[in-house]
């Protein structure tokens, strides 16, 4: 593991109930960075991608309501959950330890998502999120949760990533 929850949270402004990242367990470089030490730029890093991970437990409070008896993650959750995944691709966009960053993130658009299977507890889940275009702040990555190797869930975000 890349980073465990500690080191997530020292990193992402979220806090439970909204934290949807359990741990990174790794951020490739693109093919044309490979072997080279940062920090790079954010359009240096199309085609990086980051691998976190989340446990949908019992105890994820918003199951509570989405459906009693019958709980299923909400894909309002799973879109945010893919959308923090994609900000551990900065960690090569910076030049200092993770929990010395001040990160401020605004999802501006999500397109073309597709929910193929319930996730329910109990699953492990890794989300894959890649850097698909950059512009300024603005960031595009398509994104995607997998749990056992099997495509859960899909989309393609836009947000606007700052770091201090």
């Amino acid at each position: 593991m890349m980073f465990n929850k500690k080191q997530v949270m020292e990193f992402l402004p979220h806090r439970d109930p909204f934290l949807f990242i359990d741990g990174v367990k790794e951020v490739i470089l693109p093919e044309s960075l490979k072997g080279q030490k940062g920090p790079f730029k954010a359009s240096e890093m199309i085609g990086g991608k980051s691998v976190c991970t989340f446990r949908v437990d019992e105890t994820v409070k918003v199951l509570e309501g989405h459906f009693p008896g019958n709980p299923i993650l909400p894909g309002v959750v799973q879109v945010e959950m893919m959308a923090q995944a994609a900000s551990f691709l900065c960690v090569h966009m910076i030049g200092k330890p993770l929990n010395e960053v001040k990160l401020t993130v605004a999802l501006i658009t999500v397109d073309s998502a597709k929910f193929k299977k319930p996730i329910t507890p109990i699953m492990d889940l890794e989300i894959h999120s890649t850097l698909e275009k950059s512009r300024g702040m603005f960031q595009g990555y398509n994104c995607e949760i997998y749990c056992g190797g099997e495509l859960m869930s899909q989309c393609t975000v836009m947000a606007t990533i700052k770091i201090e």
